[in-house]
C-alpha cells in the first residue's frame, strides 16, 4: 500500500487553497454545501485547520468574496493601466469587468445572496465603487472637459449601463465583444454630445 505524501503548504498557500476549494463547492453544490465540515474533506485537511484560518464560515464566504473584489479591482486597474486613449480605456476596464461577470459571475452572484456576507462586503463594495469612479471622473474630464458634476454623473450613469450589459452577458443574451462595443458606443456617443452641448454654451 502506496503511503500518500502530505504536501506541506505556506500558511499563505493553504489558506488560498481552502478559499479555492470553497469557490469550487459553492459554483457546484450551491451556498448551503459549503459548510466547515465539506470544506476541510474536499480539502484534505482537518476541520480544526479550517478553523484555523478561517473563524468562523461568515468569515470564510466574506474572505472569498472580498479576495474576488480585490482581483477585480487590481485586474481592472492593470487594464486600465493599459489604454492608452479614452475610447481604449473604456474598452479594456469594460471587458474586464464583463469577462469577470462571465467566469466568476455565478460565485459572485451565490455569495451575496447570503445576508451576512452581503453586509460584511457593503461598505468595501462602495468604497472600491468610489474609488472606480472619481479615476474614470478625471479620465472623462481630461478627455471631454466636462464640468465636475456632469462628469460625475455621466460616469455614475455609464457604470450603470455596464452592469446591466454584465447581467446579459452572464444570462447568456450578449457575446462579450458585442456588449463591450455596445457600452463603448453608448458612452462615447452619450460624451460627446455633454461635450458638444458644454462647448455651445460658453
Amino acid at each position: 500500500m502506496t503511503e500518500r505524501i502530505r504536501t506541506r503548504l505556506t500558511p499563505a498557500a493553504r489558506r488560498d487553497q481552502i478559499l479555492d476549494v470553497a469557490a469550487r463547492v459553492i459554483v457546484q453544490e450551491g451556498l448551503q454545501a459549503a459548510t466547515m465540515e465539506r470544506l476541510a474533506r474536499a480539502a484534505q485537511v482537518s476541520k480544526a485547520l479550517v478553523y484555523t484560518y478561517f473563524a468562523t464560515r461568515d468569515v470564510l464566504l466574506g474572505a472569498l468574496l472580498q479576495r474576488e473584489q480585490a482581483e477585480l479591482g487590481d485586474r481592472g486597474m492593470a487594464a486600465a493601466l493599459r489604454a492608452e486613449t479614452f475610447p481604449d480605456l473604456i474598452a479594456q476596464t469594460t471587458r474586464h469587468y464583463l469577462e469577470h461577470v462571465r467566469d466568476r459571475g455565478p460565485l459572485i452572484a451565490a455569495l451575496l445572496a447570503d445576508p451576512s456576507t452581503a453586509a460584511l462586503m457593503e461598505a468595501e463594495s462602495r468604497i472600491n465603487r468610489d474609488q472606480t469612479i472619481r479615476y474614470l471622473v478625471r479620465a472623462t474630464r481630461r478627455a471631454y472637459g466636462l464640468p465636475l458634476a456632469q462628469a460625475i454623473a455621466a460616469v455614475d450613469m455609464l457604470m450603470g449601463a455596464t452592469g446591466r450589459a454584465g447581467s446579459r452577458v452572464a444570462d447568456g443574451e450578449l457575446k462579450i465583444d458585442d456588449a463591450v462595443d455596445l457600452c463603448v458606443q453608448i458612452a462615447l456617443g452619450g460624451l460627446e454630445r455633454l461635450a458638444a452641448q458644454a462647448s455651445a454654451r460658453a
